[in-house]
């Protein structure tokens, strides 16, 4: 087990961030880079493990990768809709994004590919993909639809169809997919997730055709453009500094070039809900994103209720939400969010365990949680499970405990943020 990061209690957290490039887009921006015709720059490129995982992969299909370490830009040079195979198996690390979405590139492509992962990502569910590429025409080999993917891709039909479970990443990889066949593709969701893929595809030159709320149609054939982006703050990440400024009375902070997309913007919603007070101070688009600068300053935290579309909306937020939720005055009663327990590890009973341990009272349901406020924790010896979201929310919740937390397993935040504990530290007051 890897070492553990001792968390002192602190009385206030102030100052301004810049924050890394949003996973979900520095990922999608970069997978569509490997198959547009020519040298695509990408600045603020995501940090963590998960989006390193995919720019090695575009290498071992014969995408050239030049990573400025000094300035967080990255350039993928790619040839074109037309791949080099692989001469070993794609290792994707502990990162779903890359498999899934990467799946739907490769089952295009006329060879076989492999794919694996770490002990975490094999036992991620992977039905959710390989159902709807066999339908387009992939031939694919995997042991309970699970890790390894072996994967022949070829000319693929088009697909009309509704996804079982809301996941962009599914909606992603089914879009790129479609890029592939030959026809008109029609893509459905039960309820909106993140539209970065979409925006995506539109910013490299791709037409996605929006035919409703939760409904697209991609052509096949289309060719992409390399572009110069600039990769917005990731709102997920922030949304570990927004919670912690929600505990302090005089908390401030100031969060520079940060995504404000609509699809992800519902955790501005939530909190300012929840009692956070939120100003937005600037706004303009970027690739079709919306990026801005906000200030959060802490008001009186009462109540909130998540279930429905909003849970799929919050999913990566969730667990901070929860550990937060003793603090609040009226707890936070999650509901929807049976996602969680196939992420990373099983973030409900993760969750759970952990504010046990700090001598939180928790009621733990199939597909959610209910947290009651105005609970007093104390410091304690916090696991990860191996899950960087579980670490960052832990290290939150620690930050208003009585006495000092040990967290078991800390490098897990370097799956998306390997700076994190530094950041955190360097905007606390104690």
């Amino acid at each position: 087990m890897s070492a553990g990061v001792v968390i002192r209690p602190a009385r206030n957290i102030r100052g301004s961030l810049r924050l890394p490039g949003d996973k979900s887009i520095s990922h999608r921006y970069a997978m569509l880079a490997g198959i547009a015709k020519g040298v695509t720059r990408l600045e603020n490129f995501a940090t963590g493990a998960d989006c390193a995982s995919t720019l090695s992969c575009l290498e071992q299909l014969g995408c050239e990768v030049v990573r400025d370490a000094t300035g967080g830009a990255v350039e993928v040079e790619g040839g074109g809709m037309r791949l080099k195979p692989a001469t070993a198996a794609l290792d994707c690390g502990n990162s779903g994004s890359t498999v899934r979405m990467l799946s739907g590139i490769l089952a295009g492509q006329p060879f076989v590919s492999e794919l694996v992962g770490d002990a975490s990502l094999s036992r991620r569910p992977m039905a959710r993909i390989i159902e709807p590429l066999r339908a387009m025409g992939a031939e694919i080999q995997s042991t309970k639809d699970r890790l390894p993917l072996r994967i022949r891709g070829g000319r693929l039909r088009p697909i009309e169809y509704k996804t079982p479970v809301a996941s962009a990443q599914v909606k992603t990889c089914l879009m790129l997919a479609a890029l592939s066949a030959e026809g008109e593709s029609v893509i459905e969701e039960p309820v909106r997730t993140r539209d970065h893929g979409e925006l995506a595809l539109r910013a490299f030159g791709a037409k996605v055709e929006e035919l409703s709320a939760n409904r697209w149609r991609v052509r096949g054939g289309q060719t992409l453009r390399p572009v110069h982006a600039v990769i917005p703050g990731d709102i997920s990440t922030a949304a570990f500094f927004l919670c912690a400024a929600a505990l302090f009375p005089e908390a401030n902070l100031v969060f520079d070039n940060l995504l404000l997309n609509p699809t992800r913007a519902a955790l501005l919603d939530a909190l300012r809900e929840l009692g956070l007070q939120i100003s937005v101070m600037k706004v303009e688009q970027q690739q079709g994103e919306l990026v801005g600068v906000i200030q959060a300053r802490c008001g009186t935290l009462k109540s909130l209720t998540v279930s429905g579309a909003l849970s799929a909306a919050l999913i990566d937020e969730l667990p901070v939400l929860a550990a937060i939720a003793p603090y609040t005055t009226g707890g936070i009663e999650i509901r929807d969010a049976r996602e969680l327990r196939v992420k990373e590890s099983d973030r409900i009973a993760a969750v759970a365990e952990n504010l046990r341990a700090m001598g939180a009272e928790v009621e733990e349901r199939e597909d959610g949680l209910r947290v009651a406020g105005n609970q007093r924790l104390h410091g304690a010896t916090l696991q990860s499970h191996d899950d960087h979201r579980i670490a960052m929310a832990f290290a939150v919740a620690a930050l208003r405990a009585e006495g000092e937390s040990l967290m078991e397993g800390a490098d897990a935040a370097r799956i998306s943020f390997p700076d994190f504990f530094s950041t955190l530290d360097a905007l606390l007051e104690r």
